[in-house]
């Protein structure tokens, strides 16, 4: 269980993390910055095992890898939105952060609500209601298990 920051449609890379901060020469520097433009409190409330919701297109923008790699160092255990951009969405299965197209719950949930997330089943849940959410596969669970893509081919190489 975890508590859900709540985000719009469109949240783009630049808002997770802004391109100044990719100078930065660690995740752990970068991931201070997060949501900084679009949520100032987020990384005073952020704690390991919560929830990202959002409306469309989440991850939209640039294809910097290092807009999922933040939200995994702040602790984010999964986003859940309607839809990603593409390209977010196969950076944070090669990071681990898991992506889970939940398009139902976005208007149901507010900030700081507490979600239970069951990838396997494919549904989350808050406040006692299930909402239907894409059910993660076995061999899936098992990349994001390891920490990502990348993280499985180093342990089969």
């Amino acid at each position: 269980m975890g508590k859900v920051f709540k985000y719009g449609k469109d949240v783009d890379t630049d808002q997770i993390i802004a391109s100044q901060y990719l100078l930065y020469p660690t995740i752990e520097e970068m991931k201070v910055h997060a949501f900084e433009s679009l949520d100032s409190e987020f990384i005073k409330n952020v704690e390991p095992g919560d929830y990202i919701v959002a409306d469309e297109n989440f991850g939209c923008g640039s294809s910097r890898e290092q807009a999922p790699a933040v939200l995994k160092a702040c602790g984010i255990k999964a986003v859940l939105a309607k839809s990603f951009a593409r390209i977010f969405y196969r950076n944070s299965i090669n990071l681990g952060v898991p992506v889970i197209i939940c398009s139902d719950i976005y208007d149901h949930v507010e900030n700081g609500m507490e979600l239970i997330l069951n990838m396997e089943e494919g549904y989350a849940e808050v406040s006692g209601v299930k909402y239907s959410c894409t059910r993660v596969p076995e061999y899936m669970k098992n990349i994001l298990d390891q920490g990502g893509l990348l993280a499985s081919l180093e342990k089969e190489i």
